[in-house]
Formats: C-alpha cells, sequence, structure tokens
C-alpha cells in the first residue's frame, strides 16, 4: 500500500516535483500536499503499524520542497527552513510545514503539511467519503493581469502583455541582453505584463543577439 501511495511523488526512481503546480501559490502547494497525508494517514491511523507511514511522509514532503524550490528557483533546505514550524498535539510538540495568509483584521489562513503523530489511535473514527474533484485554478496570465501591476518597474496602472515566440528568442545572458529580456529567461515565461512606459522602452532596446 505505501509503495502505491508514495508513487505519485516519485519520478526516476526518488522524489521528484510536481510541475503542474508551480504555478499555485505557496499556499496551495502546501495546503494541496498536507491534505493528501492528511486522509491517508486518517484513514490508517487504526492500524497497529501505522509508523511505517513514515517512509510516506518522507516522500510527500521532499516532493512538496521541491515543488516549492523548483517555483522559487531555489534549494530544498532553503524552503524547509522557510516553511517549518511547530504544533501542538496530543502526544506533545510535533515538526510541520506551513504557508500563512496574512489578512488584516483577521486570523491568518494557514496551510499545513505533517505534525500528524504516527502513534495507532484505538478510538479513531474513519468517516469514507467521496473526494470531490480539485477546482481547477485560475491561470496564471490571468491572475497576473488583473494584478495590473508592471512586473519590469512594479508601478501600478494599467498594463499590457509583451510576447516573445520562444524562450530562445531572449537571447544569451550577459551585458547584451536588456533587462526585461534577463528577467524573462530568468522565470522562464514567454510573456511579460508590464506598462506603456515600459513597454516603449522594450522595443526601444530589442534583443540583438538571439540564441
Amino acid at each position: 500500500m505505501i509503495k502505491a501511495k508514495r508513487a505519485p511523488y516519485r519520478r526516476h526512481g526518488k522524489p521528484w516535483h510536481r510541475p503542474a503546480m508551480q504555478n499555485l501559490d505557496d499556499y496551495d502547494i502546501v495546503s494541496t500536499f498536507g491534505a493528501e497525508y492528511r486522509g491517508i494517514v486518517g484513514y490508517y491511523r487504526l492500524a497497529h503499524d501505522v509508523w511505517r507511514l513514515n517512509d510516506l511522509r518522507w516522500h510527500a514532503v521532499t516532493s512538496m520542497l521541491k515543488t516549492l524550490a523548483a517555483k522559487h528557483q531555489s534549494t530544498v533546505s532553503k524552503m524547509a527552513t522557510k516553511y517549518q514550524a511547530k504544533t501542538e498535539t496530543r502526544s506533545g510538540l510535533r515538526t510541520c510545514f506551513e504557508a500563512r495568509i496574512h489578512r488584516n483584521g483577521k486570523p491568518d489562513l494557514v496551510a499545513r503539511f505533517g505534525g500528524i503523530p504516527l502513534i495507532r489511535d484505538k478510538d479513531a473514527v474513519l468517516h469514507d467519503r467521496v473526494p470531490k474533484p480539485a477546482p481547477h485554478p485560475r491561470k496564471e496570465l490571468i491572475h497576473r493581469l488583473l494584478t495590473r501591476r508592471c512586473e519590469l518597474c512594479g508601478d501600478p496602472g494599467k498594463v499590457l502583455v509583451h510576447q516573445v515566440r520562444k524562450l530562445a528568442s531572449l537571447g544569451q545572458p550577459g551585458s547584451g541582453q536588456p533587462p526585461w529580456a534577463a528577467l524573462m529567461a530568468t522565470k522562464r515565461r514567454k510573456t511579460l505584463v508590464i506598462c506603456a512606459a515600459c513597454h516603449d522602452v522594450v522595443h526601444a532596446h530589442p534583443v540583438t543577439t538571439a540564441a
């Protein structure tokens, strides 16, 4: 069972990131991984050997941290340091990972992965429910347009979309690559949401040496 449950988190024989989730917010990434793991642990917590799910936990949390690292072009250790937290349980403090959304005048929204003691619970009550399909996330470009903020200079207001045919059109990194092209290459995006002034700058400083 554990081998089958950890399969979605593995690729090439080891834990792997999920490219399809890289456009989601950090909160949604942690929430999705946390819900999957919590559901499996909750179902099997009546088992004598529930501790065996430690292997599943390691695969799931590594996949989650690799997904966050791929999104932010960072490292797994930096993501672990950023999101690691402690949560109180009936068995004492447990390490978990949390992503928070701060709200003015309201409690933070908290997405949590882990922090569940893998100890048999003889009084556990199982609720078998048919899972609902996950909602399809809004396209990233639409979200960026609705933000109405220039991704080059940061000014709010009316924005335009600059698009290139392929990433290779952005040229090679170096002094000859314009800042707007370097930004798109770093983010690995073929689109850039910018204000009218920056749009004029982009066309005034084209890429001279395409890859």
